[in-house]
């Protein structure tokens, strides 16, 4: 039987958000029904709000989730019920061109639930990435349910469902940091500090934290930065080479994706070096680079889709890293708000607070 229960929707561009009773179906084959702990609230989210993905109204919010497996459909083999699970929104496929070279974390045919949840009067509901999870329960495909060890509390390991996993993967995965390696890390919200705390646990002797709120510049400390640079104050260029022999660092991770943090990052690398674009740009952003210095500098220019992860590989080695005491989740988590606060965790966003706000995190 379908299961009406409370939710978060997003009904028109620029409006604020409204809770009510949405209908969710019993999972279908391929499909899962989680009982949602808790949710991260992400700008993507706030995105979605203000019509910057697409105007597929209404949405239902939420994806930076954990919950527990409460039924599953037909032919679903990799969880069961009473599974703890991370949601992510690439469930892979194992059987596209990516897939099939071995690549599946950039799978080129990812997918969602079949069914659609719905309004109390059948409007169909568009998910936000597919999983919806400012809700009490959500359907989503199968694989979008990744498990995780149940000792993590829910509130820390659904962060690893967007932004955590963005930002460390940009700087273990994506930009491949290692041992001795130095790092630069343009803009320390949640998903820089997570690429501060992914290039410090990789081995990276020198990371280097870069943004305009002092407060930020503190807390990437915490996360492993060993520098901080306040862009109002230094050069961020010249900064970098200063704290890297003259050199400048071997990676360069951009998690604003403005053209003046991208150029800023191009030219702090070394020669050869790399730069990982993990900041997700606006549609009407461009960069201009005299192209004699694209040639002249070689290295690698990368874009990291949600820090190139594949869930059932990262989810758990990051939870256990997280276990170990190596890996703080928890900083990550500002506040735990209810389905009712999302709006007001909206408007935090935009700062001017008191406090640093990593993650507001809706609990159930």
């Amino acid at each position: 039987m379908p299961q009406t229960v409370r939710g978060v929707i997003a009904r028109a561009k620029n409006q604020p958000v409204e809770v009510v009773d949405i209908v969710v179906p019993d999972p279908g084959p391929g499909e899962a029904l989680v009982a949602v702990q808790a949710c991260g609230v992400c700008h993507t989210d706030l995105h979605y709000r203000e019509g910057g993905i697409n105007d597929d109204f209404p949405f239902l919010l939420g994806h930076e989730a954990a919950g527990v497996v409460e039924a599953v459909g037909e032919g679903v083999t990799d969880v069961a019920p009473g599974d703890f699970v991370v949601l992510n929104w690439r469930a892979v496929c194992g059987q596209c061109r990516a897939c099939k070279k071995g690549k599946p974390w950039y799978c080129f045919a990812t997918h969602n639930a079949s069914q659609k949840m719905t309004l109390t009067d059948g409007t169909e509901l568009t998910p936000a990435l597919g999983i919806g999870a400012f809700a009490e329960k959500t359907l989503v495909a199968a694989g979008q349910c990744t498990k995780v060890d149940p000792a993590a509390p829910a509130a820390a390991a659904g962060l690893l469902g967007c932004g955590v996993m963005a930002g460390f993967g940009a700087a273990v995965n994506t930009g491949g940091v290692t041992r001795g390696d130095s790092v630069a890390v343009i803009g320390c919200g949640g998903v820089g500090d997570a690429a501060v705390a992914g290039a410090s646990i990789a081995g990276a002797t020198t990371v280097i934290a870069i943004d305009v709120d002092p407060r930020k510049l503190e807390l990437a400390k915490h996360f492993g930065a060993t520098h901080t640079i306040d862009p109002r104050s230094e050069d961020v260029v010249e900064r970098v080479r200063e704290l890297t022999g003259g050199n400048g660092a071997d990676v360069v991770i951009d998690a604003v994706a403005r053209p003046e943090t991208y150029e800023q990052a191009f030219y702090a690398r070394d020669l050869a070096g790399t730069v990982v674009l993990v900041g997700v740009p606006t549609p009407d952003l461009k960069v201009e680079l005299p192209l004699i210095d694209l040639f002249g500098r070689g290295g690698a220019l990368k874009s990291s889709w949600y820090g190139d992860c594949l869930p059932e590989r990262d989810f758990p080695m990051l939870i256990d890293l997280y276990r170990q005491g190596r890996f703080d989740l928890d900083t990550f988590v500002t506040e735990q708000v209810g389905l009712d606060q999302v709006e007001a965790a909206f408007d935090k966003m935009h700062g001017g607070g008191e406090d640093v706000v990593l993650r507001s995190v809706v609990v159930l």
